[in-house]
């Protein structure tokens, strides 16, 4: 028990805040629905719990997938992380079809709901806390790739900077995204059904939300496929072997590859040297390689091999091919 609580200790921040969050969103946007029958309210629910289950997942499993390597499994469990994202977008995607089925329904059966004032209060609530949560995870992004910047610039560089985030850090922000936009929306739909006849609105608004809750659903099923299979970090490759052409050892580089595994990235690198180099002198390639490269952020560990210097400069090729090309 507490190994466990250890390893929950190291899970990442911004998914178990926006999961404590969420839950009191949830709790009180469920409760105003019972009270007026509002189906925008509804369909924000739906969408708070499903961002509430889906975050406390994404915490107990990037917290997981920090776990050392053992005996059965060699390569650690970095990996676990994009298992458990993709366990965790079912539970949105039943909630996102069970949101736009309800849009339906008030759609053709529009019903008036009550208590407006209510459910424009707890919405602009829910609002600004889930503004909070995303905020949270901009900057969540920007300490990722090593980002100094502060203030209201956080939010347009955090755009850019979503690629190279950490799993959990992504799925918190794409989530608090489409939640702060859905109870904008949902604020329009009831002001709209309140003050005319055009009570359909309401429905209207629950099937765009639950779109939106679709598109996060496919989003992150995709990436996080990419990470069970393995994906490569090409930006990172490129980085390395440029770092190891600086070493003056080393002729070129016949191949790096670096693979993410949840947050770790995981190093092979191939390089050419002079073949009269001795045992010793080549351990010394090795140990100021890795030390350089182990300083990269995310890289876990590195493997390196030699191969004797063919008089042929590959690596460019490799890198930069439409520099040759010009």
């Amino acid at each position: 028990m507490g190994r466990l609580f250890k390893l929950l200790k190291n899970g990442n921040k911004s998914a178990f805040l926006a999961a404590i969050v969420n839950t009191i969103i949830a709790i009180i946007k469920g409760g105003t629905y019972i009270y007026t029958g509002n189906v925008a309210m509804f369909a924000e629910t739906m969408h708070s719990l499903g961002d509430a289950a889906n975050q406390f997942f994404v915490f107990i499993g990037s917290a997981l997938s920090k776990r050392g390597a053992t005996n059965r499994f060699p390569n650690g469990f970095g990996r676990l992380v994009h298992l458990v994202l993709l366990g965790a977008v079912i539970i949105v995607g039943i909630m996102s079809f069970e949101t736009i089925k309800e849009g339906f329904s008030h759609i053709f059966h529009p019903t008036e709901s009550t208590g407006f004032l209510i459910n424009i209060a707890v919405l602009a609530a829910a609002v600004v806390l889930e503004g909070f949560v995303l905020f949270k995870a901009m900057r969540e992004i920007m300490h990722d790739v090593g980002d100094t910047t502060s203030g209201f610039a956080v939010f347009f560089k955090s755009f850019g900077h979503l690629p190279k985030a950490k799993p959990a850090t992504k799925l918190v922000f794409m989530e608090d995204l489409v939640a702060t936009a859905g109870g904008v929306l949902a604020i329009v739909a009831i002001v709209i059904s309140h003050f005319t006849p055009f009570h359909q609105a309401e429905g209207i608004a629950s099937i765009i939300i639950g779109l939106m809750m679709f598109f996060v659903v496919g989003k992150v099923f995709l990436d996080n496929a990419a990470g069970v299979l393995g994906e490569a970090d090409e930006e990172m490759e490129d980085k390395i072997g440029e770092l190891a052409l600086r070493d003056p050892e080393v002729k070129d580089v016949v191949e790096v590859v670096v693979i993410k595994e949840g947050e770790e990235l995981h190093v092979e690198l191939e390089v050419e040297v002079d073949p009269l180099l001795t045992v010793a002198q080549a351990d010394d390639i090795k140990d100021r390689l890795e030390e350089k490269i182990l300083q990269e952020k995310g890289v876990t560990d590195v493997t390196i091999e030699f191969d004797e210097d063919d008089g042929i400069q590959r690596w460019e090729k490799q890198s930069h091919p439409e520099k040759l090309e010009e």
